[in-house]
């Protein structure tokens, strides 16, 4: 395919553009990126002719990216994510490594995958694993992305779904609360209660499926990530619905205690998510993970 060379971009402008953006000011972007900042002005007044349009409101001490600019902003940072990617298998490549790449929820990652990864890495030392966090379905293979760990349905476009794990939920306490006489589910009635923000009706389910009333559903504190709720539990602010897969740690060394061992299975799961047709490197991990779902506490 001819491509016409005019439209090729460079990249080094892409990332002066992308900082101007994101910092608003040509100033600020200029000393990211070691250069002046009329170098900054005169690459972006470039672009903007290669592309035949304005990407900035320039006002007093600032810049702000117009329609046109904000339209291509997500574009170029995709181009450089994937730029970087490709440079960073080339090189590992050059070395005779093979580069697994891995997406995964953040706090999935941070807290059941890290601590098991080292014993994966141990058995393939050939592997560097290129971990990312994205909470978004995305294209496996314009992210250049080998697995993927997902929470949800078995749906992800261009990716074949194997069941990893379903999500196991329990009440849980920490701190001052553990010392605290929680004899039923009654008894949570008077304990302050952890939400997750993205995830509101956890605990009216959690009742319902007891065939008792959640009482004021906004009541306690809210919170938008496991991994905070997690902190708040164990500096005692209170009892949260949390899955034990996240909590391993705590929970074997007493830091954390399950209130009422009232299990309760979530409607989603974990997907373990590998393009189409891919094997090799990425069906060896996949089945490493399968393997790890049994949950024991981690030692430590």
């Amino acid at each position: 395919m001819i491509m016409r060379r005019r439209l090729l971009p460079d990249m080094r402008v892409l990332m002066t553009f992308e900082c101007a953006a994101r910092h608003g000011n040509f100033t600020k972007a200029a000393e990211e990126l070691a250069m002046t900042q009329s170098a900054v002005s005169r690459q972006m007044r470039e672009l903007e002719e290669q592309i035949g349009k304005d990407l900035f409101e320039r006002l007093p001490g600032r810049v702000v990216p117009n329609r046109a600019g904000r339209e291509l902003l997500p574009e170029v940072q995709r181009l450089l994510r994937m730029a970087e990617s490709t440079m960073r298998h080339a090189a590992a490549g050059a070395a005779g490594e093979t580069v697994l790449a891995v997406n995964a929820l953040p706090t999935f990652a941070t807290r059941w995958l890290m601590p098991r990864l080292p014993a994966y890495l141990a058995r393939r030392p050939d592997i560097s694993v290129d971990l990312t966090t994205s909470g978004e379905v995305f294209d496996l293979d314009e992210r250049q992305c080998d697995v993927a760990i997902h929470f949800g349905q078995p749906i992800w476009p261009g990716g074949t779904a194997t069941y990893l794990c379903s999500e196991i939920i329990v009440p849980v306490v920490g701190g001052a609360l553990r010392e605290r006489a929680i004899d039923g589910p009654e008894a949570l009635a008077d304990v302050p209660r952890l939400h997750l923000s993205e995830r509101p009706w956890l605990w009216s389910d959690w009742f319902a499926r007891l065939e008792l009333e959640p009482g004021p559903i906004g009541a306690g504190h809210w919170f938008d990530q496991f991994a905070l709720i997690i902190e708040a539990v164990r500096g005692g602010l209170g009892c949260a619905l949390l899955p034990r897969y996240l909590i391993e740690r705590e929970l074997a060394s007493g830091e954390l205690k399950v209130a009422l061992d009232i299990p309760y299975s979530t409607d989603m799961a974990y997907y373990i998510i590998v393009p189409e047709g891919r094997a090799g490197d990425a069906a060896d991990f996949r089945d490493w993970l399968v393997g790890e779902v049994s949950f024991r506490p981690l030692a430590g």
